[in-house]
């Protein structure tokens, strides 16, 4: 797949998973929901590096590398982002972790030395400001389901958490090791820690039997964790985590589109503007770079 497909793949399916954590809340606490994703998500990828006869020993220096991957970017990301939907609206969780694409681009150049374009920061800037005016009229509203305050210290939180993880796993793809193992061991040991925390903290492994929520883990498992990430780790490894990272910033847009088909959602004058700047954001970043 082309690196526009890969972007594709992960906006629009990712962009879908903001409806889908919603069918999670209930008598699941958010914690074990996560560990179960990340250990199913974590059982598929197994079974089709079995199939495919892929490898899968490495040395315990490498697992150190691939479980802080999954620590950060398959545990506390994840975490934090069902605890931020639980307080606040989607759309404000969306809105906050489109920051994700100036933590990518700071990210890149304290560790990896890479220059900051001037097309990639514009690019960004437009992005993140089209993202907040489409949800303008929902922050103007107030719209949230517990303290704002708490669901917005998490939903950065988990920005922060997504975008170191992007790092690591933009330094183990340079190390050689490669994405479908990278992503195995990752959502294994992201589900082993979320879990240990949960036992920890004396949260209950219960299963909901409703199909809205085995449905939607399926889905979160299979689409939003074994295929999205492939696709948007592989991106990373093309493109670096910088430009990648601008998925944070055109997925709300997709998350808007279902909402409205789905919830009712009205549109406003900000929200058609707001998307024709996130459109030439993804212009700017994404047009092929010219040759050295």
């Amino acid at each position: 797949m082309n690196n526009l497909g890969l972007y594709l793949a992960a906006v629009l399916i990712w962009g879908s998973t903001w409806l889908a954590i919603t069918f999670q809340f209930g008598k699941v606490p958010p914690e074990v929901s996560v560990a179960y994703r990340f250990a199913l998500a974590s059982a598929l990828l197994f079974l089709w590096c079995g199939a495919r006869g892929l490898r899968l020993t490495y040395s315990w220096r490498e697992h150190a590398w691939m479980a802080l991957q999954g620590a950060l970017l398959f545990g506390l990301n994840y975490v934090w982002v069902y605890l931020a939907e639980g307080q606040i609206s989607s759309g404000l969780v969306a809105v906050a972790f489109s920051v994700i694409v100036f933590l990518n681009i700071f990210g890149t150049r304290v560790f990896f030395k890479t220059p900051i374009k001037s097309a990639t920061l514009v690019g960004a800037v437009l992005g993140v400001g089209g993202v907040a005016l489409v949800f303008l009229p929902e922050i103007g509203n107030g719209a949230h389901r517990g303290s704002p305050l708490l669901g917005l210290a998490f939903a950065i939180g988990s920005t922060i958490s997504a975008s170191l993880g992007n790092i690591v796993a933009a330094r183990n793809q340079r190390q050689g090791l490669p994405v479908i193992q990278l992503n195995t061991f990752g959502m294994m040991y992201g589900a082993a820690f979320v879990g240990l925390y949960a036992f920890a903290a004396g949260r209950p492994f219960v299963l909901d039997g409703s199909l809205g929520y085995l449905l939607s883990l399926g889905y979160l498992a299979l689409f939003g964790s074994v295929l999205a990430f492939g696709a948007y780790l592989t991106l990373v490894g093309r493109i670096g985590a910088d430009r990648a990272g601008y998925t944070g910033a055109a997925i709300p847009i997709v998350a808007l589109l279902l909402s409205t088909a789905f919830e009712g959602l009205r549109w406003h004058p900000y929200t058609v503007l707001g998307i024709a700047l996130c459109v030439g954001g993804n212009i700017l970043v994404l047009r092929r770079r010219k040759p050295q």
